[in-house]
């Protein structure tokens, strides 16, 4: 019975680790905001190294391919739209959403931080977004 017990008390050390690390839920929305922020400043800037270092490795990935070139080169050549203010955040769990007034951003946590899994996206009924940049 000993090993059950103890396989139990890693079990919730991990949980809680794994959920205290991430913070409150304002926390994370103030983290995702304060990402995406860099992120748009970063478009605005021209600062093509910092705008692909944001993305999330399946992200650039996909971008470098359909575009046959590398990120920096490839994402200077995407049509984002400048995205205004923040309106709202959500975020579920290791996802964010970030709806703009111009453009709606999508992120997922890695080790590392909160990266761009999608961005340039609209809205469209009944439908998925339609993204300018995502991954496969």
């Amino acid at each position: 019975m000993p090993g059950r017990w103890y396989a139990s008390g890693i079990a919730a050390v991990v949980v809680a680790v794994t959920v205290g690390s991430c913070g409150t839920p304002a926390e994370r929305r103030e983290r995702v905001t304060a990402d995406v922020t860099r992120f748009e400043r970063a478009l605005d800037a021209e600062q093509y190294r910092d705008l692909c270092a944001a993305l999330a490795p399946s992200t650039r990935q996909e971008l470098e391919q359909s575009a046959k070139s590398r990120c920096e080169r490839a994402i200077g050549e995407e049509e984002l739209p400048v995205a205004g203010a923040v309106r709202q955040v959500d975020v579920y769990g290791l996802q964010a959403r970030v709806v703009l007034e111009h453009d709606t951003v999508f992120l997922a946590r890695f080790p590392e931080g909160w990266k761009v899994t999608a961005a340039g996206c609209r809205p469209r009924p009944q439908q998925p977004y339609q993204c300018e940049i995502k991954g496969g």
